[in-house]
C-alpha cells in the first residue's frame, strides 16, 4: 500500500533537516519550495499573473521575479500576501499533485511531500499522514535571526506570517520535538516510521 506523507513545520523549524533524512534513505521527497520557485519562472502562467498583479518594479534584468523585493512587499502587506497565495499556491498544487501521481505509478511506496504551509493552505487531502517537525517559539527566533543574519523585528514579522508551531501540534498525526540534537530528531523519526510502517 503506497503511503504519502506531508512534511510540515514553520520557518526555521528544522524540517529541511528531517526532508534530508528521508531523501538519504532513498525515499521521494517533492518540496513544495522548489516547486514554488519553478511555477514562477519566465513564461510560466503563475509568473504572468504575478506580473501583471504587482507590475514590473519585481522584475530583475533579465526579466525574473525579484523574490526579496517582492517578499518585502507581501511580508508586511496581508491583503498582497493573500493574492500572491491565489496565484502561486493553486499552481504548486497542481504540479505536487502530478509529480506525486508519477512517482506512484513508478511503484514508489512511500512519497514526502515536503509542504511549509500544509495546514495554512488546508492541503492535507494530498497526503495520507501528517508529520510536524516542532520546535518552541524562542529556539525558532534564535535559529531564523542565525541562519539569515535578521534583526529581531524581521525575524518575528517572519515568523508570524505563519500559524503558529503550537497551534500546529494538534493538526499532526505525529510531532518531532526538534528542539534538540540531530541524533535525537533522528531517533524519533526512525519511531514515527517504524509505527506507519515505512523503512528508513
Amino acid at each position: 500500500m503506497a503511503l504519502t506523507i506531508g512534511l510540515t513545520g514553520g520557518i526555521a523549524s528544522g524540517k529541511s533537516t528531517v526532508s534530508q533524512m528521508f531523501k538519504e534513505a532513498g525515499i521521494v521527497v517533492i518540496d513544495a519550495d522548489v516547486i514554488a520557485r519553478k511555477v514562477v519562472e519566465v513564461g510560466e502562467e503563475a509568473y504572468e499573473q504575478i506580473v501583471q498583479s504587482f507590475g514590473k518594479d519585481i522584475l530583475l534584468a533579465d526579466e525574473t521575479i525579484d523574490r526579496q523585493k517582492l517578499g518585502s512587499i507581501v511580508f508586511f502587506n496581508e491583503d498582497k500576501r493573500l493574492l500572491l497565495n491565489s496565484i502561486v499556491h493553486p499552481a504548486v498544487r497542481k504540479q505536487m499533485l502530478k509529480e506525486k501521481e508519477e512517482h506512484l505509478s513508478n511503484g514508489e511506496e512511500i512519497v514526502i511531500l515536503d509542504i511549509p504551509l500544509l495546514f495554512e493552505s488546508k492541503l492535507t487531502a494530498l497526503v495520507d499522514r501528517t508529520l510536524l517537525v516542532y520546535v518552541d517559539y524562542e529556539t525558532q527566533l534564535a535559529r531564523l535571526m542565525n541562519r539569515n543574519n535578521l534583526s529581531m523585528g524581521e525575524a518575528e514579522a517572519r515568523i508570524q506570517s505563519q500559524m503558529p508551531l503550537k497551534d500546529k501540534i494538534q493538526l499532526a498525526d505525529a510531532i518531532i520535538d526538534n528542539n534538540g540534537t540531530i541524533g535525537a530528531t533522528k531517533d524519533q523519526l526512525h519511531e514515527i516510521c517504524k509505527e506507519w510502517g515505512v523503512k528508513i
